[in-house]
């Protein structure tokens, strides 16, 4: 099943490259990301664990197929920042699956996440030349 995932995460990483710019693919894959974890806490909450299970590897797919195609001679220090993060939210999502407190563990796993996929975007948006979108976040605070 894991080699069926990594298959599935090498293919959408080979087609979103050669659809979508880079910082516009991260920023998508990270969206996926996102949902897959919401969906994964849904159906926990609904007692769904099998399906519940296969989001969980859905979103940690995506995570380490960003964290295994980070740039380490280009990217130097924040390449080695990035891979990190991206495992330390990998850890965290496997870590917090089906514990009594899963649901705020999720949230805040969910939080950064968007978080990162929001300094993606604005990283985007500068790169592009354009002023750096507001998150929906800040533009709500």
């Amino acid at each position: 099943m894991n080699n069926a995932m990594a298959y599935m995460a090498n293919q959408a990483y080979r087609g979103t490259a050669t659809t979508v710019p880079p910082l516009k693919a991260v920023s998508m894959l990270l969206g996926g990301a996102i949902t897959f974890l919401q969906k994964s806490i849904a159906a926990q909450e609904a007692r769904r664990f099998e399906e519940g299970h296969e989001y969980l590897m859905k979103a940690t797919a995506i995570l380490r197929g960003l964290s295994h195609n980070l740039d380490f001679t280009r990217g130097g220090a924040v390449a080695e920042r990035m891979f990190q993060t991206y495992n330390a939210l990998i850890l965290a999502s496997l870590k917090a699956y089906g514990r009594p407190h899963a649901r705020e563990s999720f949230r805040r796993i969910i939080a950064g996440v968007t978080e990162l996929r929001e300094a993606w975007e604005s990283v985007d948006a500068t790169v592009r030349g354009g002023k750096p979108v507001l998150a929906d976040s800040a533009r709500a605070g």
